[in-house]
């Protein structure tokens, strides 16, 4: 007998599964309706002045960059596209820049920064 109340049980459980899942597809439905409605709202976004504001960069910068005023984000592009033409990203490690002699007044006189230290190391030749 104790084999019947077992067998009873367990499709108890099994129809309150099935029944959970059912109200979760529900859901899934209404929250892909709302990203909808925001998509839109991102067309009237404006950049943050303060990445937009021109800065000069350093005299051993400027070889990199350029002399002329520049916002940090052209900055940060010019630099990459210089390390790109040059090939200084390390071949084993691609997040680690190998500087050259322009590159190595702008780091403080070391061979190799990582992409990171590389953003800081050149905002302090902004002003």
């Amino acid at each position: 007998m104790a084999t019947a109340k077992k067998s009873t049980a367990a499709p108890a459980k099994k129809a309150a599964t099935k029944a959970a899942p059912a109200k979760k597809a529900a859901a899934p439905a209404k929250a892909a309706a709302k990203p909808a409605a925001k998509k839109a709202e991102p067309a009237a976004r404006k950049p943050n002045a303060a990445f937009m504001k021109e800065m000069t960069p350093s005299a051993q910068l400027s070889p990199v960059v350029g002399a002329s005023p520049l916002p940090r984000t052209e900055v940060t592009k010019k630099v990459w596209e210089y390390i790109k033409k040059h090939n200084l990203q390390d071949a084993a490690n691609r997040r680690m820049i190998n500087a050259d002699d322009k590159l190595k007044a702008v780091f403080g006189g070391k061979a190799q920064v990582s992409m990171f230290e590389m953003t800081k190391l050149i905002s302090d030749h902004l002003s």
